[in-house]
């Protein structure tokens, strides 16, 4: 009885866990259409896909890799995280800085992905001009500036193409995308 009592806790206290993280289901649509509204919408479509892509993710599905020369599922995770630092850090008006992020547990490389998007977002709903986000990489001596534009065909874009990456991994590894999550509505079937 105890056994069965542990089991049915865990689960209830994973799923209080998972609709406490940003993005369980997406965020109410801005009643304007200004462009900052338009981009938060973009990461908030980004953050509902990330959350549902990568809930219920086990060991043997973050390891999965089609082949020699690809990313596993966890370091394709990884990278979607240096994307997200990219786009916040741009919005924050700092100098994109890459960090390590293989010693964090999948809970915490999710948790903080997912925290990214949602501070993202709320700058970017709060922005009416977004020629004043300008991303900024240096790479030795050389200090590189982009416009707002390259952060829509860069980091958000390719967020978007390795989440599909991790949606055909899972599959591939025996554990497909949740049933009743709607990408049209942003929301969830119970």
């Amino acid at each position: 009885m105890r056994i069965i009592s542990t089991v049915v806790l865990l689960f209830f206290m994973s799923k209080l866990n998972a609709q406490t993280l940003p993005y369980y289901q997406i965020p109410e649509a801005p009643k304007n259409y200004t462009e900052g509204a338009v981009a938060a919408r973009m990461i908030d479509g980004l953050g509902f896909r990330y959350f549902w892509s990568t809930e219920g993710l086990k060991e043997e599905d973050l390891q999965f890799k089609p082949n020699d020369e690809a990313r596993t599922s966890r370091e394709t995770l990884e990278h979607i995280l240096a994307l997200s630092i990219m786009t916040l850090s741009t919005l924050e008006g700092r100098q994109v800085e890459f960090k390590k992020s293989d010693h964090l547990s999948f809970n915490q490389l999710r948790k903080e992905t997912l925290e990214n998007f949602k501070r993202s977002s709320d700058i970017l709903k709060r922005s009416d001009d977004l020629s004043k986000f300008s991303m900024k990489i240096t790479k030795g001596d050389h200090t590189a500036e982009y416009p707002f534009w390259n952060q829509l065909n860069g980091p958000i874009a390719d967020a978007l193409w390795h989440l599909g990456q991790i949606v055909s991994f899972r599959r591939s590894s025996g554990n497909p995308f949740p049933k009743g999550v709607s990408l049209l509505t942003g929301t969830v079937k119970k």
